[in-house]
């Protein structure tokens, strides 16, 4: 993390920027009075947005997301997407997701896989409703699974 980075020259800049990371990843008032707890005492979704503070104490241009929501329940995914939207502002965000559904609601830019390979990229809008390939036309129409 930071320390690692040498973004925090003492435990005071360190406290500093996790608190600022809890912040910002919309986590802190949750867990202030914990902070001295293991991560593992929180729900799934707040164990997503630690990964999350986790990331960003870095400073990191680019934050890639496996899967973010998966096995999260629907207001925590709405918190993990309200949270992508936010940090889009300051970072380039990369999710791999196999819901179209989230694909749609939270990127800019959609890029389609098939067997390891990269079919099509384009903006999330012409993806979903003018596909150029059809083999991305036939899984986004349910054909092909």
């Amino acid at each position: 993390g930071p320390r690692i980075h040498g973004l925090a020259r003492d435990k005071a800049e360190l406290d500093e920027i996790v608190i600022t990371s809890l912040q910002k990843a919309g986590l802190f008032n949750e867990v202030k009075d914990q902070l001295d707890q293991p991560g593992t005492s929180l729900s799934g979704g707040q164990q997503q947005r630690l990964c999350i503070a986790r990331a960003i104490s870095v400073q990191p241009e680019i934050i890639l997301m496996d899967e973010p929501c998966s096995a999260l329940d629907p207001i925590a995914t709405a918190k993990i997407e309200e949270l992508m939207e936010e940090l889009h502002e300051n970072f380039t965000i990369i999710i791999v997701t196999h819901s179209m559904q989230q694909a749609a609601r939270v990127s800019q830019r959609t890029a389609f896989f098939h067997l390891g390979n990269l079919i099509e990229v384009n903006d999330t809008n012409t993806i979903f409703v003018n596909p150029d390939h059809k083999l991305t036309q036939d899984y986004i129409s349910g054909r092909y699974g």
